[in-house]
């Protein structure tokens, strides 16, 4: 077969948005999700665009990177192709050769789901096994409890607050309610919810944005955040209990996050909440 390599462009940022739902699965590892460009997105679609790389063969794509970070690329291939040599193979070609425009050279980390062949082959090519991640899943199947906290659903008249739980929870200043607008018109937003959790004396203490990949299909939280000011109180786990009911309610048959296994905090706060872990992934890593 023959595998080409593209750059899709705005026009073709669709196929690979609906390459990533069809490969959606409960019985596969966790993987690139719809919700991570969904995410991406509030840089703009431009930008995303010049981030993402498909593999494709007959038109049909099969495989999707993004490139989450200038030395971080986050990748999948169809479940029915992670076994394939030939597209392993090929794979490993366009990552180790600048020119093609995939990854810059220098060090470099790679995620890719458990058992794709790919990891096999990059490290018998000299990579090397990095971060652990550990990924938790909370079935949907019966309903959600209560979370213990007021639930609202982030508009354009609460952005604000939105936003400013994120810049407290992250310590970061640039997820602004400007941004939160271009994310929200994004079109993987129809599918997404972003959650504002208030407690007793209604301050605004956590939140989170859920991405369905369609009914049936497994969905992802990406971010969760407690306000720095309101931490130690059980609200992260409150929020990522609402999270699942969120999801449970645009038909997901599972909620997926993931966080580094370092930090045990987070991993203990999705374990409360109901979030089973799964086998922990490593990373993949090429030296400078």
């Amino acid at each position: 077969m023959t595998i080409v390599l593209n750059e899709p462009g705005v026009d073709g940022l669709t196929g690979a948005v609906d390459a990533l739902r069809v490969w959606q699965d409960d019985r596969t590892p966790l993987q690139l999700h719809p919700g991570d460009l969904g995410w991406a997105w509030a840089l703009g679609a431009q930008r995303l665009a010049a981030a993402v790389r498909t593999w494709s063969v007959d038109g049909r794509i099969i495989a999707v990177g993004y490139l989450d970070a200038p030395d971080v690329l986050r990748l999948t291939t169809a479940p029915d192709l992670r076994q394939d040599e030939a597209l392993a193979r090929q794979m490993l070609a366009d990552l180790n050769d600048p020119e093609r425009g995939v990854l810059p050279p220098g060090k470099v980390s790679l995620e890719i789901p458990n058992g794709a062949l790919l990891r096999e082959v990059l490290l018998e090519a000299g990579w090397n096994l990095d971060e652990p991640w550990t990924p938790l899943r909370r079935d949907l199947a019966e309903p959600v409890g209560d979370c213990g906290l007021r639930i609202e659903i982030a508009g354009p008249e609460t952005a604000g607050v939105r936003t400013a739980v994120h810049r407290s929870a992250f310590a970061s200043p640039t997820f602004t309610e400007e941004i939160w607008h271009v994310l929200a018109a994004g079109p993987l937003y129809a599918d997404a919810r972003c959650l504002i959790g208030y407690d007793d004396q209604d301050n605004a203490v956590a939140a989170a944005t859920v991405w369905s990949a369609g009914p049936g299909k497994p969905g992802l939280l990406e971010p969760v955040g407690v306000h720095a000011h309101h931490r130690g109180r059980g609200h992260g786990t409150a929020i990522s209990v609402a999270a699942a009911a969120a999801l449970r309610e645009l038909g997901a048959s599972s909620a997926l996050v993931s966080t580094p296994s370092a930090n045990a905090a987070a991993v203990a706060t999705y374990r409360a909440a109901g979030y089973e872990p799964s086998s922990e992934r490593l990373d993949v890593s090429r030296a400078a």
